[in-house]
């Protein structure tokens, strides 16, 4: 079968025959139809995130996927299931208190691997195994569009977790704040003009700019970080009850603090490289403190973040996930699937229609 991998040593993507594995006791075997190339898969191309598995002198990309059970093998799945996979698994096959308690994603770094990402191969194959607890059923009328399940999914956990830190007071959000304007970040825009009366996009786009012309048909107001950096928006615009940072972008930590209205809560969801930079640590001190402000990380999401996902999903417009999508290569011409350029909102490498 075709895989899509990148070697050690090289930072391309790179097609290899590889066997078709054959389902362990527990496992299903799937089809893959759709593989979503994202910012964390070009960071682990160019080694910045995540790591081979071990002995393996390649490893096989993606970690957005949507696939159809092709052999079922005795898990309870029914053959021909739209499922999508979730990405952390045990380490070393081991399980520990994160994975006991069905909180993986909750897992710190070295207690987990992550398909795709850091020691375990991924979802760009044509088919690939797992453990059936980690195949989330998808609706037929999602159909290939179950490609977005896992992104979608990392908005639902940072969404409900941003709620769980107002739950011992009333808190009622009216303006919201995404900072990011690629595909996690437009996706994430439009659920929170579900719940929000006013939102805005951050990004550094010259016009004409076809994610500024999404921003807009979403519903959002597009704010030029250029000419309004985060932390001023306040002043042009309003304070924001919550704000979701899709940058890596670390500044925009700070930034967010000072943009938060009284009781806010910023989410932040970015992997910045290391980076010094002057602030007023007491300023910033203050600003949490005094005006009850939020400040907190979330990264990956498990089953029940996939089954939300799914549900915003079944509720977004068709044209705007059909707008998300830019690029759909094949595994015989991978490469535009990995060009990474203001034209590029969301690539897929399609392998099967159905």
């Amino acid at each position: 079968m075709k895989a899509i991998a990148v070697r050690r040593g090289s930072d391309e993507p790179e097609v290899l025959e590889k066997p078709r594995p054959e389902p362990q006791r527990g496992e299903a075997l799937i089809r893959i139809l759709r593989v979503g190339v994202d910012g964390t898969d070009h960071e682990v191309l160019c080694g910045a995130h995540g790591g081979f598995p071990e002995g393996d002198d390649h490893m096989v990309l993606g970690h957005e996927a949507v696939g159809v059970v092709a052999d079922s093998n005795g898990t309870g799945l029914r053959d021909g299931t739209l499922v999508a996979p979730t990405v952390r698994r045990k380490p070393n096959g081991e399980i520990n208190e994160y994975f006991r308690r069905g909180e993986p994603d909750m897992a710190p770094a070295g207690d987990y691997v992550e398909r795709g990402i850091v020691g375990a191969h991924g979802f760009m194959a044509e088919y690939i195994t797992s453990p059936a607890e980690y195949l989330v059923p998808v609706p037929e009328a999602i159909g290939r569009d179950g490609v977005f399940v896992e992104p979608a999914s990392i908005t639902a956990k940072a969404l409900e977790h941003a709620s769980a830190t107002r739950e011992p007071f009333q808190w009622d959000p009216e303006t919201a704040c995404v900072l990011g304007n690629g595909s996690l970040g437009l996706l994430t825009l439009w659920k929170l003009t579900q719940s929000h009366d006013r939102t805005y996009c951050v990004g550094r786009r010259d016009r004409p700019d076809p994610t500024i012309d999404l921003i807009e048909r979403i519903g959002g107001t597009y704010v030029d970080s250029r000419e309004t950096p985060v932390d001023e928006i306040p002043g042009a615009h309003e304070r924001m009850d919550l704000i979701f940072e899709a940058t890596g972008y670390a500044p925009h930590a700070v930034q967010t603090v000072h943009a938060l209205a009284p009781n806010g809560v910023g989410v932040l969801e970015g992997i910045p490289d290391s980076w010094e930079f002057e602030i007023d640590g007491g300023e910033l001190h203050n600003e949490l403190v005094l005006h009850n402000k939020c400040l907190i990380g979330t990264v990956n999401s498990h089953v029940s973040h996939f089954e939300t996902a799914i549900d915003t999903l079944a509720a977004a417009p068709s044209w705007l996930l059909d707008e998300l999508v830019t690029t759909v290569a094949t595994p015989d011409d991978v490469a535009p699937a990995f060009v990474d350029d203001d034209q590029q909102i969301k690539a897929v490498v399609e392998f099967a229609e159905r």
